[in-house]
């Protein structure tokens, strides 16, 4: 188990001088729990309605008052009373369930939205494994270039090729290079894209640990289909249809009016006694029914209920084409890794060494690495884009996908 400073190392590590610096995804994780300023408000808009919650049961408070009449000594008299409001007919039950069920709905969001900033970090994480693998493969490709430039220039100061062929090898290099600085590019922005998730700039421009062409397992469909009621999006709608039952239930309680009780004494100068006093007050719903107030309620009923229907449809569409987008990429990616990518290689390796052997041209060269820097990219990506899909996936259902497949 983790302690709450996990992440202190890495931070550390970012700060000061000649250590090693590095950053884990479960680092990055906790960083970004300690750091995200949406996580934190959504942890004060918990704290804030668990106060609703309590303010919502307070029953209404007493009222003292004083009656003079007449100015004179003689004539006075004076009276004093204490009157109790009551409610009637459930209101205070109503406003209470209304209040639980919106701290309930605040929990659900919380608990959301620490699952959508893991997908989040989990993705920008990937991001920046993949774009420092594609500045090494980038620096690799400079470096070949340089060495075929240089074989180039060896053949023609011996005679053996014509001028054109360095100039092209030429190109090729200046190619490499632009290919090095958009590289570096790309991982700035990824590193600013982690940063931007709240982990300190500092911890963010570390290297990433991690393989950048690892691929996330497969998820069972029968247990994904099962998680899918639980997804935080619509136990959010469920419990608004509550909460609006809740708030329609008070709208009812209120057109049964409210009932004061009076008690109080009385004393009359010009008697010379205290007599006691008893009220009971109702006020008369003539002008007001709430009528307005409950069809609204009852409205903002219906609309949360289709509102959850619409909630399932895009649900279910968002996990298919998360789904979907995994499976791909994943094999995509796999194709790449055990088929392409090695043959790629090896037609590079073989067309280098026959070219400084004169037994190839250098376009020959030139194709193969072409064609091994495009399939490199594209199972980084590939492998980029299913991690991404996993963690959408994720952050769909709330939680880590459920029964993995090896």
């Amino acid at each position: 188990m983790r302690t709450p400073l996990a992440w202190l190392p890495a931070l550390l590590a970012a700060i000061l001088p000649g250590t090693s610096l590095s950053l884990t995804l479960s680092e990055a994780h906790a960083l970004a729990r300690a750091h995200n300023p949406e996580l934190a408000q959504a942890r004060l808009e918990l704290q804030a309605l668990q106060a609703a919650e309590l303010q919502a049961g307070a029953r209404p408070s007493p009222e003292l008052g004083l009656l003079v009449e007449d100015t004179r000594a003689a004539t006075r008299s004076t009276t004093l009373h204490w009157a109790q409001p009551i409610e009637l007919g459930g209101k205070r039950a109503a406003r209470q369930a209304a209040a639980g069920l919106a701290r309930e709905q605040a929990a659900v969001a919380l608990a959301a939205r620490d699952a959508d900033l893991t997908a989040g970090v989990t993705a920008a994480f990937h991001e920046v494994l993949g774009a420092q693998a594609q500045l090494g493969q980038a620096e690799q490709a400079s470096a070949v270039a340089r060495r075929v430039t240089e074989a180039v220039r060896q053949r023609l100061r011996a005679g053996k090729v014509p001028p054109l062929e360095a100039a092209k090898a030429e190109v090729a290099e200046a190619g490499a290079q632009a290919d090095l600085a958009a590289a570096q590019a790309a991982l700035r922005l990824a590193r600013a894209g982690l940063a931007a998730l709240g982990i300190p700039p500092a911890a963010a421009a570390t290297t990433a640990e991690g393989d950048a062409t690892a691929l996330p397992a497969l998820p069972d469909e029968l247990r994904l289909a099962e998680a899918l009621p639980d997804a935080p999006v619509l136990q959010l709608a469920r419990l608004d249809i509550a909460r609006r039952q809740a708030l329609s239930d008070g709208e009812r309680a209120r057109r049964l009016p409210d009932l004061t009780v009076t008690l109080g004494a009385k004393r009359d100068a010009e008697a010379g006694r205290t007599m006691a006093v008893l009220g009971l007050s109702l006020p008369l719903p003539l002008a007001d029914r709430y009528s307005g107030a409950l069809r609204e309620a009852l409205l903002r009923e219906d609309q949360a209920r289709e509102a959850l229907q619409a909630a399932t449809l895009k649900l279910q569409l968002d996990i298919t084409q998360a789904s979907t987008r995994l499976h791909l990429s994943r094999e995509q990616a796999r194709q790449l890794a055990d088929a392409a990518l090695p043959t790629a290689r090896t037609a590079y390796e073989t067309a280098l060494r026959g070219y400084e052997l004169g037994k190839f041209s250098l376009l020959d060269v030139l194709d193969a690495q072409r064609t091994l820097a495009h399939l490199s990219r594209q199972q980084l990506q590939h492998s980029t884009d299913a991690q991404r899909a996993a963690a959408d996936l994720a952050r769909l259902l709330g939680r880590a996908l459920p029964s993995m497949e090896p």
